[in-house]
Protein backbone atom coordinates (compact mmCIF):
# COMPACT_ATOMS: atom_id res chain seq x y z
CA UNK A 1 0.00 0.00 0.00
CA UNK A 2 1.41 3.40 -0.99
CA UNK A 3 0.14 6.92 -1.55
CA UNK A 4 -0.55 6.29 -5.20
CA UNK A 5 -2.80 3.31 -4.39
CA UNK A 6 -4.58 5.30 -1.71
CA UNK A 7 -5.06 8.27 -3.98
CA UNK A 8 -6.60 6.19 -6.75
CA UNK A 9 -9.04 4.46 -4.42
CA UNK A 10 -9.94 7.46 -2.31
CA UNK A 11 -10.82 9.48 -5.37
CA UNK A 12 -12.95 6.69 -6.79
CA UNK A 13 -16.54 5.87 -5.96
CA UNK A 14 -15.52 2.87 -3.88
CA UNK A 15 -16.35 3.32 -0.23
CA UNK A 16 -15.29 -0.09 1.11
CA UNK A 17 -11.64 -1.19 1.12
CA UNK A 18 -9.85 -4.24 2.52
CA UNK A 19 -6.24 -4.38 3.76
CA UNK A 20 -4.86 -7.84 4.57
CA UNK A 21 -1.71 -7.55 6.65
CA UNK A 22 -0.04 -8.64 9.88
CA UNK A 23 1.63 -5.23 10.03
CA UNK A 24 -1.37 -3.34 11.42
CA UNK A 25 0.78 -0.60 12.93
CA UNK A 26 2.28 0.36 9.59
CA UNK A 27 -1.08 0.19 7.82
CA UNK A 28 -2.63 2.53 10.39
CA UNK A 29 0.32 4.90 10.15
CA UNK A 30 0.06 5.16 6.35
CA UNK A 31 -3.71 5.65 6.46
CA UNK A 32 -3.50 8.25 9.22
CA UNK A 33 -0.86 10.25 7.33
CA UNK A 34 -2.82 10.19 4.11
CA UNK A 35 -6.18 11.11 5.62
CA UNK A 36 -4.54 13.95 7.56
CA UNK A 37 -2.91 15.36 4.43
CA UNK A 38 -6.19 15.06 2.52
CA UNK A 39 -8.07 16.82 5.33
CA UNK A 40 -10.42 13.88 5.93
CA UNK A 41 -11.60 13.22 9.48
CA UNK A 42 -10.54 9.68 10.36
CA UNK A 43 -11.49 7.20 13.05
CA UNK A 44 -10.19 3.84 14.22
CA UNK A 45 -12.36 1.08 15.68
CA UNK A 46 -11.51 -2.10 17.54
CA UNK A 47 -13.62 -4.30 19.78
CA UNK A 48 -11.42 -3.35 22.76
CA UNK A 49 -11.25 0.45 22.28
CA UNK A 50 -14.44 1.13 20.38
CA UNK A 51 -14.44 4.12 18.03
CA UNK A 52 -11.54 6.52 18.63
CA UNK A 53 -9.80 9.23 16.60
CA UNK A 54 -7.17 7.73 14.31
CA UNK A 55 -3.69 8.75 15.33
CA UNK A 56 -2.75 11.12 18.10
CA UNK A 57 -6.17 12.59 18.84
CA UNK A 58 -7.73 12.54 22.29
CA UNK A 59 -9.17 9.22 23.34
CA UNK A 60 -12.85 9.21 24.21
CA UNK A 61 -13.87 7.90 27.62
CA UNK A 62 -17.52 7.81 26.59
CA UNK A 63 -19.04 4.42 27.42
CA UNK A 64 -21.25 4.77 24.33
CA UNK A 65 -18.38 4.85 21.86
CA UNK A 66 -19.77 2.11 19.60
CA UNK A 67 -17.66 -0.67 21.09
CA UNK A 68 -19.85 -3.41 19.60
CA UNK A 69 -19.41 -4.22 15.87
CA UNK A 70 -23.09 -3.70 15.09
CA UNK A 71 -23.07 -0.35 16.89
CA UNK A 72 -20.15 1.05 14.91
CA UNK A 73 -21.65 0.02 11.57
CA UNK A 74 -24.97 1.61 12.53
CA UNK A 75 -23.09 4.76 13.52
CA UNK A 76 -21.26 4.90 10.17
CA UNK A 77 -24.50 4.29 8.30
CA UNK A 78 -26.22 7.21 10.06
CA UNK A 79 -23.23 9.58 10.06
CA UNK A 80 -23.84 12.57 7.76
CA UNK A 81 -20.33 14.03 7.66
CA UNK A 82 -17.99 12.39 5.13
CA UNK A 83 -15.32 10.62 7.16
CA UNK A 84 -12.86 7.76 7.04
CA UNK A 85 -13.36 4.77 9.34
CA UNK A 86 -10.64 2.16 9.84
CA UNK A 87 -12.08 -1.02 11.37
CA UNK A 88 -9.57 -3.47 12.86
CA UNK A 89 -10.30 -7.21 13.07
CA UNK A 90 -13.93 -7.15 12.02
CA UNK A 91 -13.56 -10.56 10.32
CA UNK A 92 -14.98 -12.75 13.15
CA UNK A 93 -18.33 -10.96 12.87
CA UNK A 94 -18.82 -11.15 9.11
CA UNK A 95 -20.86 -14.36 9.23
CA UNK A 96 -23.74 -12.55 10.94
CA UNK A 97 -26.54 -11.59 8.47
CA UNK A 98 -27.19 -8.22 10.08
CA UNK A 99 -23.51 -7.25 9.90
CA UNK A 100 -23.39 -8.20 6.23
CA UNK A 101 -26.50 -6.12 5.51
CA UNK A 102 -25.09 -3.09 7.34
CA UNK A 103 -21.85 -3.23 5.35
CA UNK A 104 -23.84 -3.53 2.14
CA UNK A 105 -26.01 -0.54 3.12
CA UNK A 106 -22.88 1.55 3.76
CA UNK A 107 -21.40 0.56 0.41
CA UNK A 108 -24.64 1.28 -1.49
CA UNK A 109 -25.01 4.66 0.23
CA UNK A 110 -21.56 5.90 -0.75
CA UNK A 111 -22.87 8.53 -3.19
CA UNK A 112 -24.79 10.24 -0.38
CA UNK A 113 -22.46 9.81 2.62
CA UNK A 114 -19.08 9.74 0.81
CA UNK A 115 -17.56 7.69 3.62
CA UNK A 116 -14.41 5.63 3.27
CA UNK A 117 -14.44 2.41 5.29
CA UNK A 118 -11.20 0.42 5.53
CA UNK A 119 -11.21 -3.09 7.03
CA UNK A 120 -7.81 -4.25 8.36
CA UNK A 121 -7.10 -7.85 9.33
CA UNK A 122 -4.46 -10.54 8.91
CA UNK A 123 -6.90 -12.43 6.69
CA UNK A 124 -10.29 -11.27 5.58
CA UNK A 125 -12.75 -12.73 3.09
CA UNK A 126 -15.84 -10.62 2.56
CA UNK A 127 -19.19 -12.30 1.93
CA UNK A 128 -19.97 -12.50 -1.79
CA UNK A 129 -22.82 -9.97 -1.61
CA UNK A 130 -20.44 -7.36 -0.16
CA UNK A 131 -17.19 -8.27 -1.93
CA UNK A 132 -18.37 -6.90 -5.28
CA UNK A 133 -18.61 -3.41 -3.75
CA UNK A 134 -15.13 -3.52 -2.17
CA UNK A 135 -11.55 -3.07 -3.36
CA UNK A 136 -8.47 -4.79 -1.98
CA UNK A 137 -5.71 -2.43 -0.96
CA UNK A 138 -2.42 -4.40 -0.91
CA UNK A 139 0.32 -3.68 1.61
CA UNK A 140 3.51 -3.35 -0.40
CA UNK A 141 6.49 -5.16 1.05
CA UNK A 142 9.74 -3.25 1.50
CA UNK A 143 12.19 -3.13 -1.42
CA UNK A 144 15.80 -4.26 -1.06
CA UNK A 145 16.82 -0.64 -0.52
CA UNK A 146 14.22 -0.23 2.24
CA UNK A 147 15.30 -3.50 3.88
CA UNK A 148 18.91 -2.34 3.88
CA UNK A 149 17.84 1.00 5.38
CA UNK A 150 15.91 -0.81 8.15
CA UNK A 151 18.92 -3.02 8.93
CA UNK A 152 21.13 0.06 9.18
CA UNK A 153 18.62 1.77 11.46
CA UNK A 154 18.67 -1.26 13.78
CA UNK A 155 22.48 -1.30 13.62
CA UNK A 156 22.59 2.37 14.60
CA UNK A 157 20.21 1.78 17.51
CA UNK A 158 22.44 -1.05 18.75
CA UNK A 159 25.53 1.13 18.32
CA UNK A 160 23.93 4.02 20.24
CA UNK A 161 23.16 1.69 23.14
CA UNK A 162 26.71 0.30 23.16
CA UNK A 163 28.80 3.45 23.38
CA UNK A 164 29.14 3.90 19.63
CA UNK A 165 30.57 0.44 18.96
CA UNK A 166 30.28 -0.41 15.27
CA UNK A 167 28.50 -3.48 13.91
CA UNK A 168 30.86 -6.07 12.42
CA UNK A 169 29.87 -7.36 8.97
CA UNK A 170 30.83 -7.27 5.30
CA UNK A 171 28.96 -6.31 2.14
CA UNK A 172 28.49 -9.89 0.92
CA UNK A 173 26.93 -11.06 4.21
CA UNK A 174 24.82 -7.92 4.44
CA UNK A 175 23.41 -8.58 0.97
CA UNK A 176 22.64 -12.18 1.95
CA UNK A 177 20.73 -10.90 4.98
CA UNK A 178 18.76 -8.55 2.72
CA UNK A 179 17.93 -11.55 0.50
CA UNK A 180 16.78 -13.56 3.50
CA UNK A 181 14.53 -10.74 4.75
CA UNK A 182 12.93 -10.15 1.37
CA UNK A 183 9.16 -10.76 1.34
CA UNK A 184 8.54 -9.75 4.97
CA UNK A 185 6.65 -6.67 6.18
CA UNK A 186 8.55 -3.78 7.74
CA UNK A 187 7.97 -4.73 11.37
CA UNK A 188 9.23 -8.30 10.84
CA UNK A 189 12.28 -7.08 8.93
CA UNK A 190 13.15 -4.87 11.89
CA UNK A 191 12.61 -7.65 14.42
CA UNK A 192 14.69 -10.28 12.60
CA UNK A 193 17.45 -7.79 11.79
CA UNK A 194 17.55 -6.79 15.45
CA UNK A 195 17.77 -10.46 16.45
CA UNK A 196 20.73 -11.01 14.12
CA UNK A 197 22.59 -8.04 15.61
CA UNK A 198 21.97 -7.98 19.35
CA UNK A 199 23.56 -11.27 20.41
CA UNK A 200 27.11 -10.40 19.36
CA UNK A 201 27.02 -7.02 17.63
CA UNK A 202 27.77 -8.58 14.26
CA UNK A 203 25.99 -9.79 11.15
CA UNK A 204 27.74 -13.00 10.15
CA UNK A 205 27.12 -16.08 8.01
CA UNK A 206 26.09 -17.92 11.16
CA UNK A 207 23.11 -15.59 11.62
CA UNK A 208 21.59 -16.37 8.22
CA UNK A 209 20.19 -19.88 8.93
CA UNK A 210 18.48 -18.62 12.09
CA UNK A 211 16.97 -15.69 10.18
CA UNK A 212 15.68 -18.10 7.50
CA UNK A 213 14.12 -20.37 10.15
CA UNK A 214 12.43 -17.43 11.87
CA UNK A 215 11.16 -16.12 8.55
CA UNK A 216 9.67 -19.51 7.67
CA UNK A 217 7.98 -19.75 11.08
CA UNK A 218 6.26 -16.40 10.46
CA UNK A 219 4.66 -17.80 7.28
CA UNK A 220 2.69 -20.46 9.22
CA UNK A 221 2.74 -23.19 6.53
CA UNK A 222 4.15 -26.02 8.64
CA UNK A 223 2.48 -29.31 7.72
CA UNK A 224 2.45 -28.78 3.97
CA UNK A 225 5.85 -27.15 3.61
CA UNK A 226 8.69 -28.08 5.93
CA UNK A 227 11.86 -26.17 6.67
CA UNK A 228 14.77 -28.61 6.51
CA UNK A 229 17.19 -27.52 9.20
CA UNK A 230 19.90 -30.03 8.32
CA UNK A 231 21.32 -29.61 4.85
CA UNK A 232 24.37 -31.44 3.46
CA UNK A 233 27.67 -30.41 1.95
CA UNK A 234 30.05 -31.70 -0.70
CA UNK A 235 32.03 -33.69 1.86
CA UNK A 236 28.88 -35.64 2.73
CA UNK A 237 28.40 -36.89 -0.82
CA UNK A 238 30.39 -39.49 -2.70
CA UNK A 239 30.09 -39.43 -6.48
CA UNK A 240 27.47 -37.40 -8.39
CA UNK A 241 30.42 -35.56 -9.96
CA UNK A 242 28.53 -34.40 -13.06
CA UNK A 243 25.74 -33.01 -10.91
CA UNK A 244 28.27 -31.24 -8.67
CA UNK A 245 29.98 -29.65 -11.67
CA UNK A 246 26.62 -28.59 -13.13
CA UNK A 247 25.67 -26.94 -9.84
CA UNK A 248 29.02 -25.18 -9.57
CA UNK A 249 28.54 -23.54 -12.95
CA UNK A 250 25.19 -22.09 -11.85
CA UNK A 251 26.00 -20.96 -8.32
CA UNK A 252 26.67 -17.32 -9.23
CA UNK A 253 23.54 -17.07 -11.36
CA UNK A 254 21.44 -18.48 -8.52
CA UNK A 255 22.96 -16.00 -6.07
CA UNK A 256 22.30 -13.12 -8.47
CA UNK A 257 25.98 -12.14 -8.61
CA UNK A 258 26.61 -13.07 -12.25
CA UNK A 259 28.02 -10.02 -14.03
CA UNK A 260 28.71 -11.29 -17.55
CA UNK A 261 25.46 -10.27 -19.17
CA UNK A 262 21.95 -11.09 -18.02
CA UNK A 263 21.69 -14.75 -17.09
CA UNK A 264 18.39 -16.17 -15.95
CA UNK A 265 18.53 -18.00 -12.61
CA UNK A 266 18.43 -21.81 -12.94
CA UNK A 267 14.94 -23.30 -12.63
CA UNK A 268 15.59 -26.74 -11.22
CA UNK A 269 16.47 -30.38 -11.77
CA UNK A 270 14.66 -33.70 -11.75
CA UNK A 271 16.62 -36.50 -10.08
CA UNK A 272 15.48 -40.06 -10.63
CA UNK A 273 16.99 -43.45 -10.00
CA UNK A 274 17.11 -46.33 -7.58
CA UNK A 275 15.84 -46.01 -4.04
CA UNK A 276 18.67 -45.23 -1.63
CA UNK A 277 20.91 -43.97 -4.42
CA UNK A 278 21.40 -40.54 -2.85
CA UNK A 279 18.70 -38.41 -4.48
CA UNK A 280 17.45 -36.98 -1.19
CA UNK A 281 20.99 -36.35 0.01
CA UNK A 282 21.69 -34.57 -3.29
CA UNK A 283 18.65 -32.30 -2.76
CA UNK A 284 19.97 -31.37 0.68
CA UNK A 285 23.45 -30.85 -0.71
CA UNK A 286 22.24 -28.39 -3.35
CA UNK A 287 20.93 -26.15 -0.58
CA UNK A 288 24.08 -26.66 1.47
CA UNK A 289 26.47 -25.97 -1.43
CA UNK A 290 24.63 -22.80 -2.39
CA UNK A 291 24.02 -21.70 1.20
CA UNK A 292 20.25 -21.43 0.68
CA UNK A 293 17.24 -22.38 2.83
CA UNK A 294 15.80 -25.82 1.95
CA UNK A 295 12.01 -26.26 1.90
CA UNK A 296 10.46 -29.71 1.48
CA UNK A 297 6.97 -29.96 0.02
CA UNK A 298 4.95 -32.84 1.48
CA UNK A 299 2.66 -33.91 -1.35
CA UNK A 300 0.63 -36.16 0.96
CA UNK A 301 -0.20 -33.21 3.24
CA UNK A 302 -1.28 -31.11 0.24
CA UNK A 303 -4.29 -33.32 -0.43
CA UNK A 304 -7.57 -32.31 1.20
CA UNK A 305 -10.99 -33.95 0.95
CA UNK A 306 -12.74 -30.65 0.18
CA UNK A 307 -13.03 -29.55 -3.43
CA UNK A 308 -10.52 -26.84 -4.29
CA UNK A 309 -8.63 -27.03 -0.99
CA UNK A 310 -5.87 -29.26 -2.39
CA UNK A 311 -5.00 -26.78 -5.14
CA UNK A 312 -5.19 -23.91 -2.65
CA UNK A 313 -2.76 -25.73 -0.34
CA UNK A 314 -0.31 -26.13 -3.22
CA UNK A 315 -0.72 -22.52 -4.33
CA UNK A 316 -0.10 -21.30 -0.78
CA UNK A 317 2.99 -23.51 -0.47
CA UNK A 318 4.41 -22.27 -3.77
CA UNK A 319 3.63 -18.68 -2.82
CA UNK A 320 5.55 -19.17 0.42
CA UNK A 321 8.49 -20.61 -1.52
CA UNK A 322 8.44 -17.43 -3.65
CA UNK A 323 8.49 -15.34 -0.47
CA UNK A 324 11.42 -17.38 0.91
CA UNK A 325 13.38 -16.76 -2.32
CA UNK A 326 16.23 -17.37 -2.88
CA UNK A 327 15.74 -20.95 -1.71
CA UNK A 328 15.66 -24.58 -2.80
CA UNK A 329 12.23 -26.24 -2.99
CA UNK A 330 12.42 -30.02 -2.74
CA UNK A 331 9.51 -32.24 -3.82
CA UNK A 332 10.40 -35.76 -2.72
CA UNK A 333 8.94 -38.73 -4.64
CA UNK A 334 6.96 -36.40 -6.87
CA UNK A 335 5.31 -39.34 -8.66
CA UNK A 336 3.21 -40.06 -5.55
CA UNK A 337 1.35 -36.80 -6.03
CA UNK A 338 1.35 -36.42 -9.80
CA UNK A 339 1.57 -39.93 -11.24
CA UNK A 340 -0.58 -40.82 -14.23
CA UNK A 341 -3.06 -43.67 -14.05
CA UNK A 342 -5.79 -45.13 -16.20
CA UNK A 343 -8.58 -43.85 -13.97
CA UNK A 344 -9.93 -40.34 -13.74
CA UNK A 345 -8.06 -38.26 -11.21
CA UNK A 346 -9.49 -34.76 -11.46
CA UNK A 347 -7.71 -33.48 -8.35
CA UNK A 348 -4.35 -34.77 -9.57
CA UNK A 349 -4.84 -33.07 -12.93
CA UNK A 350 -5.72 -29.76 -11.30
CA UNK A 351 -2.72 -30.13 -9.01
CA UNK A 352 -0.47 -30.74 -12.00
CA UNK A 353 -1.91 -27.68 -13.74
CA UNK A 354 -1.23 -25.51 -10.69
CA UNK A 355 2.38 -26.72 -10.48
CA UNK A 356 3.04 -26.32 -14.21
CA UNK A 357 1.63 -22.78 -14.21
CA UNK A 358 3.90 -21.81 -11.34
CA UNK A 359 6.93 -23.42 -12.97
CA UNK A 360 6.30 -21.50 -16.19
CA UNK A 361 5.49 -18.10 -14.69
CA UNK A 362 7.62 -17.74 -11.56
CA UNK A 363 10.10 -14.89 -11.47
CA UNK A 364 11.59 -15.66 -8.07
CA UNK A 365 14.89 -17.43 -7.42
CA UNK A 366 13.33 -20.70 -6.28
CA UNK A 367 15.35 -23.71 -7.44
CA UNK A 368 13.05 -26.73 -7.76
CA UNK A 369 14.49 -30.17 -6.99
CA UNK A 370 12.10 -33.04 -7.72
CA UNK A 371 13.10 -36.60 -6.91
CA UNK A 372 11.48 -39.73 -8.30
CA UNK A 373 11.95 -43.48 -8.03
CA UNK A 374 9.83 -44.24 -11.11
CA UNK A 375 9.95 -41.58 -13.78
CA UNK A 376 7.93 -43.65 -16.26
CA UNK A 377 4.64 -42.89 -14.50
CA UNK A 378 5.12 -39.11 -14.43
CA UNK A 379 2.88 -37.08 -16.78
CA UNK A 380 4.59 -36.08 -20.06
CA UNK A 381 3.63 -32.41 -19.50
CA UNK A 382 6.05 -32.34 -16.58
CA UNK A 383 8.86 -33.91 -18.57
CA UNK A 384 8.98 -31.68 -21.63
CA UNK A 385 12.03 -29.53 -22.24
CA UNK A 386 11.99 -26.29 -20.30
CA UNK A 387 10.15 -27.51 -17.22
CA UNK A 388 13.48 -28.49 -15.63
CA UNK A 389 16.93 -27.32 -16.65
CA UNK A 390 18.15 -30.91 -16.61
CA UNK A 391 17.09 -34.47 -15.80
CA UNK A 392 19.75 -36.48 -13.95
CA UNK A 393 19.82 -40.25 -13.55
CA UNK A 394 21.28 -41.45 -10.24
CA UNK A 395 22.57 -44.97 -10.85
CA UNK A 396 24.17 -47.45 -8.45
CA UNK A 397 27.56 -46.27 -7.20
CA UNK A 398 30.65 -47.86 -8.72
CA UNK A 399 33.48 -49.35 -6.66
CA UNK A 400 35.34 -46.05 -6.26
CA UNK A 401 32.22 -44.28 -5.04
CA UNK A 402 31.30 -47.15 -2.70
CA UNK A 403 34.78 -46.90 -1.19
CA UNK A 404 34.19 -43.21 -0.50
CA UNK A 405 30.75 -43.94 0.98
CA UNK A 406 32.28 -46.47 3.38
CA UNK A 407 34.92 -43.93 4.39
CA UNK A 408 32.32 -41.19 5.00
CA UNK A 409 30.03 -43.32 7.16
CA UNK A 410 32.80 -45.03 9.11
CA UNK A 411 34.35 -41.66 10.00
CA UNK A 412 30.90 -40.21 10.72
CA UNK A 413 30.43 -42.78 13.50
CA UNK A 414 33.66 -42.00 15.29
CA UNK A 415 35.74 -44.83 13.80
CA UNK A 416 39.00 -44.49 11.86
CA UNK A 417 38.65 -45.56 8.24
CA UNK A 418 42.37 -46.44 8.26
CA UNK A 419 41.53 -49.50 10.37
CA UNK A 420 39.35 -50.95 7.60
CA UNK A 421 40.19 -52.38 4.18
CA UNK A 422 38.07 -49.96 2.18
CA UNK A 423 39.06 -51.40 -1.19
CA UNK A 424 37.87 -54.86 -0.13
CA UNK A 425 34.59 -53.47 1.23
CA UNK A 426 34.02 -51.66 -2.07
CA UNK A 427 34.45 -54.92 -3.99
CA UNK A 428 32.28 -57.18 -1.83
CA UNK A 429 29.46 -54.61 -1.76
CA UNK A 430 28.97 -54.76 -5.54
CA UNK A 431 25.40 -53.71 -6.42
CA UNK A 432 24.80 -51.86 -3.11
CA UNK A 433 23.24 -48.42 -2.97
CA UNK A 434 24.68 -45.74 -0.71
CA UNK A 435 21.87 -46.31 1.77
CA UNK A 436 22.62 -50.06 1.85
CA UNK A 437 26.30 -49.37 2.47
CA UNK A 438 25.36 -47.12 5.40
CA UNK A 439 22.97 -49.71 6.78
CA UNK A 440 25.68 -52.39 6.62
CA UNK A 441 27.89 -50.23 8.84
CA UNK A 442 25.00 -49.58 11.24
CA UNK A 443 24.28 -53.32 11.42
CA UNK A 444 27.97 -54.04 12.09
CA UNK A 445 27.98 -51.52 14.95
CA UNK A 446 24.95 -53.18 16.54
CA UNK A 447 26.51 -56.62 16.17
CA UNK A 448 29.80 -55.52 17.72
CA UNK A 449 28.05 -53.72 20.57
CA UNK A 450 25.92 -56.78 21.40
CA UNK A 451 29.11 -58.83 21.75
CA UNK A 452 31.00 -56.09 23.62
CA UNK A 453 33.57 -56.05 20.81
CA UNK A 454 35.21 -53.29 18.82
CA UNK A 455 33.75 -52.92 15.35
CA UNK A 456 35.95 -54.76 12.89
CA UNK A 457 36.15 -55.76 9.23
CA UNK A 458 34.56 -59.09 10.06
CA UNK A 459 31.45 -57.42 11.46
CA UNK A 460 31.03 -55.38 8.26
CA UNK A 461 31.72 -58.41 6.03
CA UNK A 462 29.01 -60.36 7.83
CA UNK A 463 26.52 -57.47 7.52
CA UNK A 464 27.21 -57.22 3.78
CA UNK A 465 26.85 -60.98 3.30
CA UNK A 466 23.46 -60.91 5.06
CA UNK A 467 22.10 -58.11 2.86
CA UNK A 468 20.10 -58.71 -0.30
CA UNK A 469 20.48 -55.43 -2.19
CA UNK A 470 17.75 -53.83 -4.29
CA UNK A 471 19.86 -54.45 -7.39
CA UNK A 472 19.10 -58.14 -6.89
CA UNK A 473 15.56 -57.90 -5.50
CA UNK A 474 14.40 -55.40 -8.13
CA UNK A 475 16.78 -56.25 -10.98
CA UNK A 476 14.11 -56.02 -13.69
CA UNK A 477 12.89 -52.57 -12.60
CA UNK A 478 16.44 -51.26 -12.40
CA UNK A 479 17.23 -52.49 -15.90
CA UNK A 480 14.11 -50.69 -17.14
CA UNK A 481 15.22 -47.47 -15.42
CA UNK A 482 18.66 -47.68 -17.03
CA UNK A 483 17.14 -48.32 -20.44
CA UNK A 484 14.80 -45.31 -20.08
CA UNK A 485 17.64 -43.05 -18.92
CA UNK A 486 20.14 -44.08 -21.61
CA UNK A 487 19.08 -41.47 -24.19
CA UNK A 488 16.82 -39.27 -22.10
CA UNK A 489 18.82 -38.19 -19.07
CA UNK A 490 22.31 -37.16 -17.92
CA UNK A 491 24.20 -39.51 -15.64
CA UNK A 492 24.70 -37.79 -12.27
CA UNK A 493 27.80 -39.83 -11.39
Amino acid sequence: MNYNDLSILLHSNISLMVVETYDETRALSLLQKYFREEGIGSWRWSVTDGLQPLGFGLRSEDENNQAKPEEVLNYIKKCQKASAFVLCDLHPYLDEPKMVRLLKDIALNQMAARHKVVLISHRLKLPAEVARYAAVLPMHLPTDEEILALIREEAKLWSDHNNGERIKTDNATLQKLVNNLRGLPHQDVRRLARGAIVDDGAISEGDLPEVAKAKFALMDMDGVLHFEYNTAHLKDIAGLNRLKAWLGERQQAMAGTEVQGKIDPPKGVLLFGVQGGGKSLAAKAIAGIWGLPLLRLDMAAVYNKYVGETERNLRDALKLADVMSPCVLWIDEIEKGLAQNDGENATGKRLLGTLLTWMAERKSRVFLVATSNDISILPPELMRKGRFDEIFFVDLPDAEIRRKVFEIHIEKRGLSSRNFALDELAVISEGFTGAEVEQAIVSALYSASARSESTSMEHIRTAIANTRPLSVIMAEQMNMLRAWAKDRAVAAN
